[in-house]
């Protein structure tokens, strides 16, 4: 579907991609990994036309794209941004601009916002003020904007990142369907290795500006280096050594007298991935069925709106996504003590 080869783009000074040869193919979902300021955004917006590299060739459909036809990448892809930019308009104006612009006729405009809302959960939205509504549902419209335009390649830049665990799914959910129904190619950025193991056929880690490794998320992880370790600190994502115990499951070993138990059977090196929306925080222990809970203590809290995401040092370094009504409810500050739970199920394994 699109080729890169020796994409290189310069900011002044600053070498924001180096070197990158990368493939596409048609029908896959395909996950761009790596941490803030990694380059994951350059490298979309090159393959949406909408920045030109420094230098390097790209290809699409095999055909070259060059400067006197880079309109058709534009034509042919949509870029869904982490940030969602919404008209203040009704979300059925939002829905209509971009056919409003290709002259459609308004019969096919209103089928397609009649499908697009229903494939993002939104149904009976046309008429609310997209401006006024959630993080999550801003983004589903955003992500339900970009459905009605039909294009072949689909780029999404952290299309999840910071939102409630509802909208998570849906977004998920959708992205999985319109690959499999339409055939879209979908090229995705994320920090979250977990969800582009879910998502993803292959995966390319992208640390500093450099494509360090492509294949699956499962073949990258099994070979942990410097660079997969210091990036997935941020993702909940550690290795270690696991050991099977009574009871279907594995303790898993972090050193440092960490131990983590998940529900599996394995033996050996592993790594291991917890989504921060897994995580309960409390302010005392509670009772559970959860095999895992950790004291620790916030050393980080980011306000994303409708969520929460804090920082725990409880022998590593977690991070834990909660609403913001929890938040203030349990009034948490840095250094605040608290107790950090998850499940055994809620630890992924490869």
């Amino acid at each position: 579907m699109i080729e890169l080869t020796n994409i290189t783009k310069n900011y002044g000074e600053v070498k924001a991609l180096d070197n990158i040869n990368l493939k596409v193919f048609g029908g896959e979902i395909f996950a761009v990994i790596g941490p803030n300021g990694a380059g994951k955004t350059t490298l979309l917006r090159i393959m949406a036309g909408i920045e030109r590299p420094t230098s390097g060739e790209i290809y699409f459909k095999g055909e070259k794209v060059n400067e006197t036809n880079p309109i058709r990448l534009r034509e042919n892809s949509t870029l869904v941004f982490q940030r969602t930019a919404l008209f203040n308009a009704t979300v059925e104006w939002n829905l209509a601009y971009g056919l409003k612009l290709r002259n459609r006729p308004r019969k096919e405009i209103d089928e397609k916002i009649k499908e697009a809302l229903e494939m993002v959960k939104l149904q009976g939205f046309e008429k609310r003020w997209a401006r006024r509504l959630s993080g999550g549902e801003q983004q589903r419209v955003s992500l339900a904007r970009a459905l009605m335009l039909g294009t072949d390649l689909f780029l999404l830049d952290e299309p999840t990142a910071n939102l409630d665990p509802r909208s998570v799914s849906i977004i998920e959910e959708t992205i999985l369907r319109i690959n499999r129904e339409r055939q879209t190619t979908v090229v995705m950025a994320t920090h979250n290795m977990f969800q582009a193991e879910t998502l993803a056929q292959r995966a390319t880690l992208l640390i500093g500006g450099k494509t360090l490794q492509i294949g699956t998320v499962r073949e990258i992880l099994k070979t942990p280096s410097e660079h997969v370790e210091s990036f997935a600190r941020l993702e909940n994502v550690f290795s270690g050594t696991s050991k099977v115990a009574q009871g279907g499951i594995s303790v898993i070993d972090l050193e440092n007298g960490l131990k983590i138990e998940a529900a599996i059977r394995r033996e050996g090196k592993v790594t291991l991935s917890v989504r921060p929306e897994d995580m309960i925080l409390s302010k005392s222990q509670i009772v559970s069925s959860a095999r895992n809970t950790f004291k620790g203590e916030v050393t980080g809290i980011s306000d994303f709106g409708d969520s929460v995401k804090l920082r725990i040092s409880a022998g590593k370094d977690f991070v834990a996504q909660i609403t913001k009504r929890s938040f203030e409810e349990m009034q948490l500050n840095i250094g605040s003590e608290v107790y950090l739970t998850f499940k055994a199920t809620s630890v992924r394994v490869v």
